[in-house]
């Protein structure tokens, strides 16, 4: 079954130098041996670190229309940093796998069962 682990992290307090300071480059390091162990077991389906929030862009839906807006739309200091696909047999499986993942000083990881792909044809 493919999950998705993804990873929820503030920003601000994890990499407080951005992309270029000590804290970043460490959890790099780290996040690259973990896809490396994840690929020895044959677990990695695909996934990538996301750049920060000050460079997304949000399409918002309404009745009324649709807005672009800078920024995330969320109301939250954790931000969505990256994700990993896995292949593993079970939920129990894929937490085991969310328990290893490399996140910086505080944060927490969401397990989401993916829906099959759609047929093909």
């Amino acid at each position: 079954m493919h999950y998705a682990l993804l990873i929820h992290e503030p920003e601000a307090e994890s990499y407080p130098d951005g992309e270029s300071g000590q804290a970043w480059l460490d959890i790099l390091a780290a996040h690259t041996a973990y896809g490396q162990e994840m690929g020895a077991a044959g677990v990695f389906v695909g996934g990538a670190g996301l750049k920060r929030t000050d460079a997304a862009t949000t399409v918002r839906v309404t009745p009324q229309g649709r807005t672009v807006h800078d920024g995330p739309f969320a109301e939250t200091r954790e931000q969505l940093g990256g994700l990993y696909m896995i292949d593993v047999p079970d939920l129990d499986a894929a937490i085991e796998w969310a328990k290893k993942l490399p996140i910086a000083k505080t944060g927490s990881i969401e397990i989401r069962p993916m829906l099959p792909p759609p047929p093909q044809g």
